[in-house]
């Protein structure tokens, strides 16, 4: 059984940080990508920042600049540092992998979401 708790969201003035993290348990052979996605009401989620195993990352337009991808491999953990924040980014943000539970079985994972709120 593979489990992803997320934390570190919550809410926070227009211009101040954040730091989610996204821990994964179970039986894992190995993670590949890692990415946080995001979904604000009535709006479609979209991929907000994405970490190859490599350590590569790649952003959306909106939050260059302003967020970090990054991950802890010995512990299995993917965390998003959030700065400068708007509140154009509120929404609920969700963890999101890929893992192979043995080699060559790959699965797609999410997590249960946090809510990240700024106000303005």
């Amino acid at each position: 059984q593979v489990q992803l708790v997320e934390s570190g969201g919550g809410l926070v003035q227009a211009g101040g940080s954040l730091r989610l993290s996204c821990a994964v348990s179970g039986s894992i052979f190995s993670i590949k990508a890692m990415r946080w996605f995001r979904q604000a009401p009535g709006k479609q989620r979209q991929l907000v920042a994405a970490i190859t195993s490599g350590g590569s990352t790649n952003y959306a337009d909106s939050v260059k600049g302003r967020f970090t991808i990054s991950r802890d491999n010995a512990k299995n953990t993917v965390y998003l540092q959030m700065n400068t924040l708007k509140p154009e980014d509120t929404a609920v943000y969700y963890c999101n992998l890929n893992l192979e539970k043995t080699r060559g079985h790959e699965y797609t994972y999410w997590g249960q979401g946090t809510q990240v709120t700024v106000s303005s």
